[in-house]
């Protein structure tokens, strides 16, 4: 994944505020390395999200690791420091590009991302870090058939049932569309699968609220709801250097402008 790590992951708790009150971790963080706010881990690769600044804050109803405001002067600097370290350059083509060329969609047989190869497919693996009262389908310690979630991009709760599952959608914070015209044409299937599944580069939000987003960047889309839109800018910048991939300029100066 490249040696961009040391770079970045300096990155303070309070820059990446993705809510508002400290709170314990429990397994989940924990897993996703949510909960380690320790120096920088020199070995890069997709799946050390302990290394990106990842806080274990939660969202304002206490669930997820979410997205937050970014509220005082210092955090917000350093918010905009961390945004200054990604790489711009003009979006290539979409030509070749589909879904399955990032594999089929949230495959549990993925290396080198949390949960990866667990049993439990992508999008209930998200449901489950995400929702509270949780309730599975008989039998199952993984297929979720209902649930309450917090969406950070509305700030409304959803009460969410399988039988309407499209109420939640998983968002790629960075699409893979922009993704592709951003360099990840050039990947290995496996690399392109990484990223499609890696925790750090997905939220369960508003169904349609994710469908008006498309594969926009930030200069042309954010969050409906503004007070954490440069939570928003951050981790889209985190998964930009984690996965060495540039940004247009005008979605790096959009990103700069919600931070400051």
């Amino acid at each position: 994944m490249g040696g961009r790590g040391a770079r970045f992951v300096a990155v303070s708790a309070a820059a990446v505020v993705f809510a508002g009150v400290l709170t314990g971790c429990g397994p989940i963080e924990d897993e996703l390395g949510l909960g380690r706010m320790g120096p920088a881990d020199s070995g890069s690769g997709a799946g050390k999200d302990a290394a990106l600044g990842v806080s274990p804050l939660k969202n304002p109803d206490g669930t997820g690791p979410g997205l937050g405001p970014i509220t005082s002067a210092d955090e917000r600097a350093e918010a905009r420091k961390l945004i200054d370290e990604v790489r711009t350059k003009g979006r290539g083509s979409k030509t070749g590009y589909s879904r399955d060329k990032f594999g089929y969609a949230w495959a549990d047989s993925v290396d080198d991302v949390p949960w990866g190869r667990n049993g439990c497919d992508t999008r209930n693996d998200l449901l489950k870090r995400d929702g509270r009262d949780i309730e599975y389908r008989k039998g199952s310690n993984c297929v979720i058939v209902k649930m309450t979630i917090y969406d950070p991009y509305t700030g409304k709760t959803i009460d969410w049932t399988k039988q309407a599952a499209a109420k939640v959608q998983i968002d790629h914070v960075m699409p893979l569309s922009y993704d592709w015209q951003m360099g990840a044409s050039r990947w290995s299937e496996d690399k392109r699968k990484q990223i499609a599944n890696d925790p750090l580069n997905l939220l369960p939000v508003d169904g349609s609220t994710n469908s008006s987003k498309g594969d926009a960047g930030p200069a042309t889309w954010l969050p409906p709801q503004r007070s954490i839109r440069c939570s928003y800018a951050v981790r889209f910048a985190q998964v930009s250097l984690k996965y060495d991939l540039p940004v247009t300029t005008a979605d790096k100066a959009a990103m700069l402008e919600q931070c400051a």
